[in-house]
């Protein structure tokens, strides 16, 4: 996908700093990718909003917009396995060897706001390995600092890591990779069962190219900008945050385990992928990857047609979910079955086949004439939800969730419900 070939690519060619200026200028046009050629203090270049609108992705993937949420589905349901990993020192990722390690003049990572803890790295993805589990990738923020030149603490939320991290008794070794395509980094943010072939995922979406890093062993894409290599150490515990998150507030401090990075590689002339969080790249990689695991539960019980994590919602919290109604409890079925698809959810609308859940004028249509409280709201109380509500406890995570049957009665006569238009005019000749 050349995005300067076809114009669709904005180059700033004036110096920029990388504490807030180059955070503001990608948040004043959150849809436009950017190449900022020159940034102060550093020899490499920073993209930014890259994939950050669901046109954007669907061009990069070569398919229609309508059929994006069955191609991340099928490539969930049916990862393709990928072939042994190569031996080339000489790959582009390993152009470059920085020595010593020092991530805070090696890496551009950005200060957002006036409000986080320093810079983060925010696009990295971490690649470990389990004896049972295997490979296993994931995002994961890093705050860097001058007074910790080669370790930084890393939010490791309770998933597959983290799991990784118990069972190796605290000490686990690592690979993070900056600067990778679009089916690496949705495969990495992909919920999906402990073990699940995660690699697979990124294959069937793009043919992936994979190496064997240098000094750990574990793979890497042939063609990353940066690669990290070293180990997480769950024993040693820093600070980590406050950070400008997905729901456009601050993140909590906590303490983090602490990644300490042994080497650093980069191409000859790396491009740092700048990920910037609370708008369009961040709502798109965080969101598109839990429609299709919602789409999966829902149809489960019941037909589905469509799912929309909203924007409102930091394409997080709120989900819009459209099915085929056959009977009369199908939108509570698709209510729970949505909260098991996405357990960081917090409202969910289900709607049926004639809204446009693109539209949120026309969901919020569908609550006010097919909503009933008393018989199609569901309030669950005590349960576990998401570490970036402030609302819920910022500790547990417990939190109250709702969903809302916004589907026709099953015992009245559609034509009540139907959305009516106004006859199109025929020109006279």
């Amino acid at each position: 996908m050349d995005l300067r070939h076809r114009g669709e690519l904005k180059t700033i060619a004036q110096p920029v700093d990388t504490e807030y200026e180059v955070a503001s200028i990608l948040a004043r046009e959150p849809d436009s990718p950017m190449l900022f050629e020159k940034v102060r203090n550093f020899g490499g270049k920073v993209a930014g909003n890259v994939y950050s609108t669901r046109a954007l992705v669907a061009e990069y993937l070569e398919i229609p917009q309508a059929e994006m949420l069955g191609t991340l589905s099928r490539a969930i349901s049916n990862p393709e396995k990928v072939g042994d990993f190569e031996r080339d020192p000489k790959a582009p990722c390993f152009q470059v060897t920085e020595e010593p390690v020092s991530l805070s003049t090696q890496l551009p990572a950005l200060v957002h706001t006036r409000g986080d803890a320093g810079r983060y790295v925010t696009a990295a993805v971490f690649c470990a390995s389990d004896p049972d589990f295997g490979l296993n990738l994931s995002f994961h923020r890093m705050l860097i600092s001058p007074e910790n030149p080669r370790a930084a603490p890393i939010r490791v939320v309770p998933r597959d890591l983290d799991t990784y991290l118990k069972r190796s008794k605290g000490e686990l070794e690592v690979v993070a990779t900056i600067g990778n395509g679009l089916g690496y980094l949705f495969a990495a943010a992909a919920t999906v069962p402990t073990g699940y072939d995660e690699l697979g995922i990124a294959n069937a979406l793009e043919s992936q190219r994979l190496v064997q890093a240098r000094g750990v062993d574990l793979p890497v894409p042939w063609d990353s900008e940066y690669v990290l290599e070293g180990r997480i150490y769950s024993e040693r515990l820093q600070k980590e945050g406050p950070f400008f998150d997905l729901t456009l507030t601050l993140d909590a401090v906590r303490e983090q385990p602490v990644f300490e990075v042994s080497a650093v590689y980069h191409q000859k002339d790396p491009l740092y992928h700048a990920l910037l969080p609370g708008f369009g790249e961040h709502r798109v990689l965080m969101g598109l990857p839990r429609e299709p695991t919602i789409f999966n539960e829902v149809n489960r019980e019941v037909k589905c047609l469509d799912v929309r994590l909203t924007d409102g919602g930091g394409s997080w919290l709120h989900a819009v979910v459209k099915i085929s109604k056959n009977g009369p409890d199908d939108g509570l079925k698709a209510i729970h079955a949505s909260f098991r698809g996405h357990p960081s959810l917090k409202h969910v609308v289900v709607v049926d086949e004639d809204i446009d859940i693109s539209k949120m004028e026309e969901v919020e249509w569908a609550i006010a004439t097919r909503f009933q409280a008393d018989k199609g709201l569901v309030v669950l109380k005590d349960v576990t939800g998401s570490s970036l509500d402030p609302s819920a406890d910022r500790i547990t995570r417990k939190t109250s969730k709702m969903g809302l049957d916004a589907t026709m009665p099953s015992n009245r006569n559609r034509e009540d419900f139907k959305r009516w238009d106004f006859e199109p005019l025929h020109r006279r000749e």
